[in-house]
């Protein structure tokens, strides 16, 4: 018999360690899932007291091509972990082979960290969980759980899979807006170089004629000269609303009160409703399919949402799961999720396959995302070229008024 010494979480998510005396690990770990345990680390007695010494830093010779980390570097990052080490190749000597190929300088740090931190005795999920700016929950949840399963490269092979499809799925969505956010800020641009430099010209041959201005020139030419006059102020202006916004956002009642009101919004707000159901939905699945345990799933989920009213749902959800009553309850009552969602949930527990049906709802929620924002794309064109035309046909009449004023008290002489 030997005496292994473990780490392990509870469904809670609390650290607890301990020793135990098995045959093998497997045994252990076994043993522990019973108990309703999650082993993140274990080890052999004597191996766990002894002290390994820290290797040296990395020698790298390559160049960096950039100095933030970016997502395209996690996921590969990701990728090539899964890669090598399915393939037989030990955890530290994958870290070397990957910190020579990483792109980013600070992400290149971050590795290295990571690596002298293994090396010094934490666990994998450990190491990660220091760096948390750089990995979310998901990252360490899973990782955490592949160690415990001793699935790693599969585990990882899925969380490289789920962070390619969310980044493809972002990449859509951004390519389907950026068309409508260049023609609005070009119109823009345009509204204001036609106050500022176009307006003022007339507003000078206006003054000669010594007549008296229409109504709506006399608008115009009033905002010409209060953007003219006051620009650097609104300037100032504006910037310091968008600060006093980004600091209010940054604290919990200031972005409770945005997550809240914006999700009320017409239109708008469906579309992020339904955006948050899909990222539950995907994250449930890769969750699922890699072994974690529904009730921790529920956990890094409920972390991992960036939104704090959707955040209170999964929440909602979770606590209801733990004591003991079906997913479908507190998905109903919450009326955050659309009857489909719950029904097709319902019947994913009373099969057994609750992984393949949230798959199947977030493929399903995919597609209709990816819909809403193309036709949102292809109708703003036109709505915008329409406004465009009513306000810069409009100024421009405005201009020419007082000319066709002067113009028909002459002929009338």
């Amino acid at each position: 018999m030997k005496k292994f010494v473990f780490t392990a979480r509870d469904q809670q998510g609390k650290l607890t360690s301990g020793t135990e005396e098995a045959e093998n690990a497997d045994v252990v770990v076994n043993r522990l899932q019973l108990r309703g345990l999650l082993v993140t680390n274990i080890k052999i007695e004597a191996e766990a007291k002894s002290v390994v010494k820290p290797h040296s830093t990395l020698v790298r010779k390559a160049k960096f091509n950039h100095y933030g980390i970016k997502e395209d570097d996690l996921i590969m990052f990701g990728r090539q972990l899964a890669t090598a080490i399915g393939s037989g190749v030990p955890l530290l000597k994958s870290m070397d082979v990957i910190a020579q190929q990483v792109s980013s300088k600070k992400f290149y740090g971050v590795v290295n960290n990571i690596k002298l931190d293994v090396e010094s005795g934490f666990s994998f999920r450990d190491a990660l969980a220091k760096n948390q700016k750089v990995f979310s929950n998901l990252w360490i949840s899973m990782v955490e759980t592949g160690e415990a399963s001793g699935n790693l490269p599969l585990v990882l092979d899925k969380l490289a899979y789920y962070l390619e499809s969310r980044a493809a799925f972002k990449r859509k969505i951004v390519s389907a807006l950026v068309y409508p956010v260049i023609l609005f800020a070009v119109a823009s641009l345009a509204v204001i170089f036609f106050l500022v430099f176009i307006v003022p010209r007339f507003t000078e041959i206006f003054k000669s004629f010594n007549v008296e201005l229409p109504k709506a020139t006399k608008i115009l030419v009033f905002l010409s000269r209060m953007l003219k006059q006051n620009f650097l102020f609104i300037l100032l202006g504006i910037g310091a609303i968008i600060t006093l916004i980004k600091q209010a956002l940054k604290t919990k009642e200031g972005k409770k009160f945005f997550d809240d009101f914006i999700l009320r919004v017409p239109l708008v707000g469906e579309f992020l409703r339904l955006r948050e159901i899909e990222k539950f939905c995907s994250s449930m699945t890769t969750l699922l399919e890699a072994g974690v345990p529904i009730l921790y799933a529920l956990e890094i989920v409920e972390r991992s949402s960036d939104n704090y009213t959707a955040k209170g749902v999964f929440r909602m959800v979770k606590q209801s799961v733990r004591e003991g009553k079906p997913l479908i309850i507190p998905m109903e009552e919450s009326g955050f999720f659309p009857p489909m969602v719950t029904q097709m949930v319902n019947i994913g527990e009373e099969i057994g396959e609750l992984d393949r049906m949230f798959k199947k709802i977030a493929s399903f929620y995919s597609e209709i995302l990816e819909t809403q924002v193309t036709r949102f794309s292809s109708m703003f064109e036109p709505i915008m070229i329409l406004v465009m035309g009513l306000v810069v046909g409009g100024m421009v009449i405005s201009m020419f008024l007082p000319i066709f004023q002067i113009a028909n008290v002459g002929g009338g002489r």
